[in-house]
């Protein structure tokens, strides 16, 4: 008997979220099937790569350090980062204005914003120094300026999230993403109390915590799995929207890629050590429920988007 094959698409969808304007926009979600099950029906919308550029000086690898030579602000960082090809945004993030360390004012943030988006034509994501008051302040401040843009703000969390889906979305018209710690009721319930303040579940996306491939990294692709099966097998629009997960802050922090070379030898190179795992765990996000990842390498980025397009 001759196998017939009976796909899988479900009557529910992804909602689409578009971030930036023009001709650079580019749009995550809208799928009615799994992650890059393109088997069982067309995905308009491919996968999405950002990369992350921090208003820190220090990179995490020599390579990196190589590769941003001479740019000695953010802005100009970020033009060089937006260039590459496959980069589909460009994520900001303000560590330097952790309290806890450098201190940097919301004013200069601000100032550097403003200047990213006058150095690069493709859409920003916004991240801050994880510093809660700081960043609810930074994010209004930074949605304020940058009115038009269509940002997306990264995270609200449970402890803010009022704050910042006020003055970023409400006030100034900007995407919400919804940071939540590996649970799929928190998320659920985090974009409850988003969309019952009254931004719409379009203007909202999921950051459902993220880990570096090792490091608990399967309740973080188990979570995924739950969502994205909640989200479209049981039209639960409170977990229909997309998912971007930022990967390479967290792998890049990680003893497999920052162990020096002469302390473990047989380990090999260590940037080739980063790399590796920034794809390898980006990799797996994308298969069970990444809407869009946010790399650091630009080595990591090219072999993604191979990926993407092999699959796709």
């Amino acid at each position: 008997m001759p196998f017939a094959k009976k796909p899988q698409v479900f009557s529910a969808k992804i909602n689409e979220l578009t971030l930036g304007t023009g001709d650079k926009a580019t749009t995550l979600g809208g799928q009615n099937v799994f992650n890059l099950y393109t088997f069982d029906a067309p995905i308009a919308n491919r996968p999405k790569i950002g990369i992350d550029v921090s208003d820190d000086p220090d990179q995490p690898s020599a390579g990196l350090a190589e590769f941003y030579a001479g740019c000695d602000t953010l802005a100009a960082k970020a033009a060089k980062a937006a260039a590459l090809d496959n980069v589909d945004f460009v994520c900001i993030r303000f560590d330097m204005a952790d309290p806890n360390g450098a201190n940097k004012s919301v004013e200069d943030c601000v100032a550097d914003a403003k200047a990213v988006a006058e150095a690069v034509d493709k859409p920003i994501v916004v991240a801050g120094c994880k510093n809660t008051e700081k960043d609810a302040e930074l994010f209004s401040k930074v949605s304020e300026a940058l009115q038009g843009k269509n940002i997306l703000v990264l995270s609200a969390k449970e402890e803010d999230y009022k704050t910042v889906a006020a003055g970023a979305s409400l006030a100034y018209g900007q995407k919400v993403g919804a940071e939540s710690a590996v649970d799929i009721n928190l998320a659920k319930q985090l974009n409850v109390l988003i969309t019952q303040m009254g931004v719409k579940g379009e203007n909202v996306a999921m950051n459902i915590g993220s880990a570096a491939a090792g490091y608990g990294f399967e309740y973080v692709v188990s979570t995924l799995e739950r969502v994205k099966a909640a989200a479209l097998s049981q039209n639960d629009n409170t977990l229909q929207m997309p998912i971007i997960t930022p990967v390479g802050v967290e792998t890049w922090g990680v003893k497999e890629s920052t162990a020096p070379e002469d302390e473990n030898p047989g380990w090999g190179s260590a940037e080739e050590r980063g790399i590796d795992m920034e794809v390898e765990t980006a990799a797996a996000c994308l298969a069970y429920g990444s809407d869009a990842v946010i790399l650091k390498h630009p080595a990591s980025i090219a072999t993604v988007s191979q990926l993407i397009a092999a699959l796709m």
